[in-house]
């Protein structure tokens, strides 16, 4: 598949942009994600990682703490674990932080969990990225029946902002033509990297949908013409000078998240815990090894 068409497919049907806050339900994207980035030891992940991450849960549910987040699980690249919270702004961000500071109780209770949960982990990074509305098209926010999430990475080289920018509104005018039912979100990196930086995140009920999205390459390729497509080959050959493409399945051991998601699918946010079977008093009377 060509760069142009991985472009075409990282931003093909699909419900875009992680909205874990409070204000699911709210008219307008919130503005910061902020990605942090835990890459577990050799053998340390999997159930080790999840009890870890299972105190910052409980931490975070015992004081009721109105900002959610949610965890996802590489598929793909260097085992991690992306852990996605977003805000209305940055001053949301800076009281959120204030908060925890003045609550002794969570306070504590994190970091204690901050200790444990550093003996598993090889190292941790973060950024934040800013929706960008212009290169957007009709993202949406209920994700609760999600299950992976698609993260692509696009470098854009110096000077080259404004061709990645018609690029991108090419890209969109003919998914409003060829398929009307398309959604997604554009962030750029703000803090945390290099510069350049711009993320498209594509949350996905099924991996089937990747197969589909292919499909579709089809139709925008249609809409766009032969014309089209070589002029969107050229703004990318011209304008992009790294491509990253990444799969993530969700992780609802590791997040906090809105009760309204556990109410929306409670079988995936809150499984059932398995009822231990009784001992008989038989068994309870015979000498232990």
């Amino acid at each position: 598949m060509s760069k142009l068409c991985r472009f075409v497919a990282a931003i093909a049907v699909a419900i875009v942009f992680v909205c874990v806050t409070a204000a699911q339900e709210q008219s307008s994207m919130p503005k910061v994600l902020q990605i942090t980035r835990e890459f577990v030891k050799p053998g340390k992940g999997g159930t080790a990682h999840q009890k870890a991450e299972s105190a910052f849960v409980n931490a975070m549910r015992t004081a009721k703490w109105p900002t959610y987040y949610l965890a996802v699980t590489s598929l793909t690249g260097k085992p991690r674990v992306l852990f996605l919270t977003s805000y209305a702004s940055f001053e949301a961000w800076e009281k959120d932080g204030a908060a925890v500071d003045s609550n002794p109780t969570l306070s504590a209770a994190l970091d204690r969990a901050f200790r444990a949960d550093g003996e598993l982990l090889d190292a941790v990074d973060q950024g934040v990225f800013v929706y960008q509305e212009e290169l957007s098209l009709r993202p949406k926010a209920d994700i609760s029946h999600m299950r992976f999430l698609e993260a692509s990475v696009y470098h854009v080289r110096p000077g080259h902002d404004s061709e990645w920018q018609q690029l991108v509104k090419i890209v969109k005018a003919g998914y409003e033509k060829a398929l009307p039912e398309a959604h997604w979100a554009t962030l750029q990196e703000f803090f945390g990297g290099e510069g350049g930086n711009y993320l498209v995140l594509t949350s996905r009920k099924t991996l089937g949908e990747i197969d589909q999205d292919i499909m579709n390459d089809k139709k925008f390729a249609a809409a766009m013409g032969e014309d089209g497509m070589k002029k969107l080959d050229e703004l990318f050959a011209a304008s992009v000078d790294m491509h990253q493409h990444n799969l993530f399945a969700f992780e609802p051991k590791m997040s906090y998240v809105d009760p309204a998601w556990i109410k929306a699918d409670p079988d995936f946010w809150k499984p059932k815990m398995a009822v231990p079977v009784a001992k008989s008093d038989s068994a309870d009377k015979k000498t232990k090894p």
